[in-house]
């Protein structure tokens, strides 16, 4: 038996996995418990969401509102999310053929890549990027090309993205504001990629969970409002950054509606729903109004300030971040091998966790001296960590 064992086991793996690993977000994750680290690596909240949301969704449990609502969403949430574009951006979607609630911007951006996807088809993506995007193309049987955001400020060369972009080309991922640079594209910068997603007929698929974390006078611009880029975008968003509420998985795709009917056909099958009282809470949590979003970004910078003092007092180089809420850093001062040794040692020796920059790049060499951190934690979390790392100084 146990020599058919791998035998087996290779025999009923699918090809599609073959090189997937572990989330090292979440490896991370596991290692801060297993250590009792400070957790620095995954970008959930350590504070409570607002008590009016947890109490939106108390009712809602306690009205009984716990079956199946619509299998793309609920018709007040629906409205809801309309609304909020309308009021923010002065966009207006059709909540009947145009807005599809999912679990989360995780599923959002999976259903809608094998929506759109047919093996073959090429993606442009970012490096670094937000670990699941490489997964979720090839999981479409599709292939993605590479273009780099380069350091300080993650800009990236026009040249090299409109080379990767070829008549096989279905579909640009941004994300933005990013994760794990705290890039935010400008409305230059989305210009000309709007330009070449209409040169070559390509879509543009965006995650725009942190659209509201925005340091030092950035601004998101929604590409779909550019002109041109309304029947060929798919804007993915969820309550779980906004509302510190990462495991609510509530989350939309805002799409045309040809697109949005594919989507919602892949989603039914995916998970059929999201949870119903819980899209009843987010109706209350969409109507807030422009004060949450401003003190909500200003409370995030004060936090961001705290952690690159931190960080810069150990001797970290930090790529300041425009929005989200983490910060890229250089170690290269410090004298470690790489980004892995560094990462082992923080949560080894320091009790700290942080994520491996190698884990955001295709070609994981690039990443090799970058080590990511968050700071979505309370201030006394962020006070203990500045504890531990500042005793980088003394190694």
């Amino acid at each position: 038996m146990s020599s058919t064992a791998p035998a087996l086991r290779t025999r009923f793996r699918s090809d599609r996995i073959v090189n997937f690993t572990e989330s090292v977000i979440r490896e991370m994750t596991r290692l801060a418990f297993q250590h009792g680290a400070i957790n620095l690596a995954q970008g959930f909240p350590d504070f409570p969401a607002p008590e009016a949301l947890k109490r939106a969704a108390a009712e809602a449990i306690a009205a009984d509102v716990n079956q199946y609502s619509i299998t793309w969403g609920a018709k007040p949430f629906r409205d809801a999310i309309a609304a909020k574009y309308r009021r923010t951006y002065g966009l207006d979607f059709d909540p009947e053929r145009e807005i599809t609630v999912c679990c989360g911007a995780t599923e959002g951006m999976i259903a809608s890549c094998l929506a759109v996807f047919n093996p073959g088809d090429e993606v442009v993506l970012f490096e670094p990027f937000y670990e699941n995007y490489n997964p979720d193309t090839q999981l479409c049987g599709a292939s993605p090309r590479y273009v780099t955001l380069h350091a300080p400020e993650w800009n990236f060369d026009r040249d090299e993205l409109r080379r990767a972009f070829t008549p096989r080309t279905k579909a640009i991922i941004l994300n933005s504001p990013n994760n794990p640079t705290g890039k935010v594209f400008t409305r230059e910068e989305l210009e000309f990629i709007a330009g070449l997603c209409q040169e070559f007929d390509a879509l543009a698929i965006t995650d725009e969970i942190y659209e509201h974390i925005l340091y030092d006078g950035a601004v998101h611009v929604p590409i779909l409002s550019l002109p041109g880029m309304r029947e060929r975008s798919i804007l993915v968003n969820s309550m779980s950054k906004t509302y510190s509420v990462t495991g609510w998985r509530v989350g939309w795709v805002l799409a045309p509606p040809d697109l949005s009917d594919s989507i919602r056909k892949v989603h039914d099958f995916l998970t059929v729903g999201a949870a119903s009282p819980l899209q009843q809470a987010g109706t209350m949590a969409l109507a807030m109004g422009d004060d949450y979003y401003t003190a909500l970004a200003s409370q995030y910078a004060a936090k961001r300030d705290h952690i690159l003092e931190t960080l810069e007092g150990a001797g970290l180089r930090c790529f300041i971040p425009r929005g989200a809420y983490y910060v890229m850093t250089d170690i290269s001062g410090l004298g470690f091998a790489d980004d892995l040794a560094f990462s082992r040692y923080l949560i080894e020796k320091l009790r700290v966790a942080a994520v491996p920059g190698s884990s955001f790049y295709a070609h994981p060499d690039r990443g090799r001296q970058q080590v990511r951190f968050c700071f979505c934690k309370k201030y006394e979390t962020l006070e203990e960590a500045r504890h531990q790392i500042l005793r980088l100084k003394t190694t």
